[in-house]
């Protein structure tokens, strides 16, 4: 029987092609842009990586020497560099997500040129190695403590990564918000540097927040790191309740900023990468 006048049926894509040709790209994008960030952020010096640990160590130290000087025991078990590194290591993950994430499209600007490479691989770049910088360095910080140390705890592993996803969403969250407002705004970075100093005094990190008395108190339930840091706490001392943290506040937080963030990067990135 002629064939003739009869086109053959259209291919019918193998699984994963049409797919695979959209976020192949990205993912080589993304790979790219982390090796970038490795090489830039901790190639550059000897040690890099080594500072990256070294900084929070020197941090909980301090504050481990100067508290023990007049207090007998912290306010959580029997060891200061584990009652601090608690507090600590969530909030240095949420002040280095969000200072790379809000500076990631003036950091990528030159390769952003190319139709391969999105505002959103720049964020996902920086956001993948950073978080598994401060995992790393949690996890060395934190197991070295508890082999010099006689710290009585007892960790709570779920509890534990919920402090950390949670800070790591919120830096996310603020890091995409304010990646649009810098850039857009120069001068809001500097607006927002001098709001931020006082933080590290009024997220609990060297205090509890059921010891501020009221008012203060309810002022600070509204700082996010505060519940942040009480989770962490949590998954390390079986008896402390953190009956204050509420993972919905700060996850409501951070998908709002996200949300916000993305929609006007998607609007106006183009305006301005060609400034």
């Amino acid at each position: 029987m002629s064939t003739e006048g009869f086109a053959p049926p259209p291919q019918t894509p193998a699984r994963g092609t049409v797919s695979g040709r959209r976020s192949f790209p990205g993912a080589r994008s993304i790979a790219a842009l982390i090796l970038r960030e490795m090489a830039t952020s901790y190639g550059r010096s000897p040690g890099g990586y080594i500072w990256a640990i070294l900084e929070p160590i020197g941090g909980i130290v301090m504050l481990s020497l100067a508290f023990s000087a007049f207090l007998r025991n912290p306010s959580l078990g029997v060891s200061f560099p584990m009652f601090y590194a608690t507090g600590m290591m969530p909030f240095v993950m949420y002040i280095d997500l969000q200072g790379k994430i809000s500076s990631a499209l003036n950091f990528s600007k030159p390769l952003l040129a190319y139709p391969t490479v999105t505002f959103i691989d720049a964020i996902a770049g920086r956001f993948i190695l950073a978080v598994m910088t401060k995992l790393l360095v949690s996890y060395l910080i934190f197991g070295g403590i508890m082999l010099i140390y006689e710290t009585r705890v007892t960790l709570d592993f779920v509890h534990i990564f919920e402090s950390f996803a949670m800070a790591a969403l919120l830096g996310l969250g603020l890091g995409t918000l304010t990646c649009y407002v810098f850039t857009r705004f120069p001068l809001a970075q500097k607006a927002w540097g001098i709001v931020m100093q006082p933080l590290f005094l009024v997220s609990g990190v060297f205090f509890l927040y059921e010891t501020i008395p009221d008012p203060y108190q309810s002022y600070l339930w509204y700082n996010p790191l505060v519940h942040v840091v009480g989770i962490m706490r949590k998954g390390f001392y079986p008896t402390y309740d953190a009956s204050y943290a509420s993972p919905v506040y700060v996850l409501s937080i951070a998908l709002i900023s996200l949300t916000l963030g993305l929609l006007l990067l998607w609007r106006y990135h183009a305006e301005i990468l060609t400034r």
